[in-house]
């Protein structure tokens, strides 16, 4: 190491103080960016930057949908942060059509570091709330993070906006580039009308813009939807896509599991499974859903709320009063479930309860469940409260209360298996890939290149 020049220890990153391994890790970070910024110059896909407090994924795994039908597509859901974005650009191909990106926010300055590696020909902006208030403190803050991928628009490129919103709107003032709206109001370019869902009949609208009429059948079971589909739609409208490929397609996408995912089980219940997160603003559309629908008997279980402005205790007791106003039993579940202000009324007569752990809940639904029921369990991913409905007709037995994998008990695929048993299976797991990674690598090293035909 004292052997390198000063000039190859300032280019490696090694002049500065801290141990080898932290360096060569800031210096295949700055790699792995670098190629990111590389595959992002050279590909000829139309690159879109979707982003908003809520209803971001579905307008991104919806769209990606839509575009399959006229082209391939590179898409980024769910896993929305810098580094998989990184990841994801450093695998986009050449010869891709479409580039459909979720970005995410967690602190101030996110949005500018990944809209300067996006560099997005199209950007959409679903909503502003009042999300990550610890870290941005109300919804003008948001606004200004997520403007960020606006601004970085090139004049040839194409805002698309929430027109009902007003931050959004505003932000068409924050760009070079061009820009349409979407919405309900009379302002809206793309004007969603005729919107309707009560379950079992799922989400239909109609989108009136400068080329007539668009009437869309969707698998989406709650009214709020109509924002994304309405994004999704309007980009593909603005990408050229042909109107009756796009019914075509919004008509056969099924909703995302867990972001109010139906899950019927043979001869009990209907669960409406919307695990995904909690943001109190969003907890009126999910109850809301469940007002609509069309059943006999109604629950709702509900986990942990996420940002809230205030005491704990207001939040949960207006969600504790929202969701009494339409359904027959109240289950509050976790840490929080004795901040509900519950009547002593509603605890005697069971249309209240309170329990500790999801495990006791299963067990309760699943005794006291009806055929002719839908039961609505809402939550924070954290608790995976899925579970619930998954043991209402599987052996579920992984019932640890906070187990740290970040997706669903769906994408994990181990609920059926003990927690205990887990990490050996993800050790055997991860020995198997690094064992397919080395026969891979030793095909590349050991195997010809095909020599060019003679001419």
């Amino acid at each position: 190491m004292e052997q390198l020049s000063a000039r190859a220890k300032r280019l490696l990153g090694l002049d500065r103080a801290g141990p080898l391994r932290s360096n060569l890790r800031r210096l295949k970070g700055k790699y792995r960016v670098a190629m990111a910024r590389l595959r992002r110059r050279r590909t000829k896909a139309t690159v879109i930057g979707i982003t908003g407090s809520s209803a971001k994924t579905t307008t991104a795994e919806l769209l990606a949908h839509i575009l399959e039908g006229s082209g391939s597509v590179h898409k980024l859901t769910v896993s929305n942060t810098f580094n998989r974005l990184i990841e994801k650009l450093w695998r986009l191909q050449r010869n891709s059509a479409y580039a459909v990106m979720e970005l995410g926010v967690m602190a101030k300055g996110d949005m500018a570091r990944m809209a300067s590696v996006l560099k997005p020909d199209i950007a959409i902006m679903t909503l502003i709330a009042d999300e990550h208030h610890s870290a941005f403190g109300g919804r003008a803050a948001v606004a200004a993070e997520k403007q960020a991928l606006v601004e970085s628009l090139a004049p040839d490129g194409l805002a698309i906006l929430n027109v009902d919103d007003d931050l959004i709107a505003a932000m068409a003032l924050k760009t070079v580039a061009p820009s349409v709206t979407f919405g309900r109001s009379e302002r809206a370019r793309y004007r969603a009308c005729d919107i309707h869902a009560a379950y079992p009949q799922r989400l239909s609208m109609t989108i009136h813009w400068p080329g007539g009429a668009l009437a869309l059948r969707t698998r989406l079971i709650a009214e709020h939807f109509w924002l994304a589909v309405a994004a999704a739609a309007a980009a593909a409208l603005e990408l050229g896509v042909d109107a009756r490929i796009i019914a075509e397609r919004v008509s056969t996408f099924e909703p995302m599991p867990t972001r109010c995912g139906v899950w019927q089980v043979r001869e009990g219940p209907t669960f409406f499974v919307d695990t995904a997160k909690t943001p109190f603003h969003s907890l009126g559309l999910a109850f809301d859903m469940l007002g609509h629908a069309d059943a006999s008997y109604k629950r709702v279980v509900l986990g942990q709320i996420a940002d809230y402005a205030g005491k704990p205790a207001k939040a949960y007791g207006s969600a504790y009063r929202a969701a009494r106003a339409v359904c027959d039993q109240i289950v509050f579940v976790g840490e929080h479930s004795h901040r509900s202000g519950a009547a002593q009324e509603d605890r005697d007569s069971g249309r209240f309860l309170e329990m500790r752990s999801v495990r006791q809940v299963a067990e309760h639904v699943r005794a006291t469940q009806r055929p002719d029921e839908v039961i609505l369990v809402k939550g924070s991913r954290n608790l995976h409260l899925e579970r619930i409905a998954l043991a209402a007709d599987h052996d579920v037995r992984c019932w640890e209360p906070v187990c740290g994998y970040p997706r669903s008990c769906l994408e994990c695929g181990k609920y059926l298996i003990p927690f205990e048993q887990h990490r050996e299976i993800r050790a055997a797991e991860k020995d198997e890939l690094r064992a397919v990674r080395k026969r891979a690598s030793l095909w590349r090293r050991f195997t010809p290149f095909p020599r060019r035909p003679s001419t």
